[in-house]
């Protein structure tokens, strides 16, 4: 497959063995293009590469104390671009912190536990039908 035909995945994560371990993970379950990247900071400089998803870690602060966290980071990848899907990774199963990243706009919140890459594929997966479906629709109405 082609480059430009790889859904273009950007991971976020100041963890290096969870990031490394995500990259094997969807590398062996898809074709991707994927590019990581340990902070926050980092990841906005990309965007002009126009990834179609991110997974960005709530908390980035493991590297350097004073990065930019997950939410600030969420909310400068909405001012680039609203339409980019964003899904949050963290360690915290409380409910208000989920909310609260819903609240920014992200496209969905997944617990980093055992089960986290099957969420996540699932999640991935359903933003790419929501995402042809949308075309579809468009090619259609277009049409008439």
């Amino acid at each position: 497959m082609q480059t430009e035909n790889k859904i273009k995945l950007f991971l976020v994560d100041d963890d290096a063995l969870f990031l490394k371990s995500l990259e094997i993970e969807f590398l062996d379950h898809a074709d991707f293009d994927i590019q990581t990247f340990a902070t926050g900071e980092l990841c906005i400089d990309s965007l002009d590469e126009k990834p179609d998803i991110i997974i960005l870690d709530f908390h980035l602060d493991g590297i350097e104390k004073d990065a930019m966290n997950g939410l600030a980071t969420l909310d400068k990848i909405k001012e680039f671009n609203p339409e980019i899907p964003v899904i949050m990774l963290s360690s915290q199963d409380k409910i208000d912190v989920a909310i609260k990243c819903m609240h920014h706009k992200a496209t969905d919140y997944v617990v980093k536990s055992e089960t986290a890459f099957f969420r996540l594929r699932q999640t991935i997966t359903s933003i790419l039908h929501s995402q042809k479906v949308e075309k579809q629709l468009h090619w259609y109405m277009n049409r008439m």
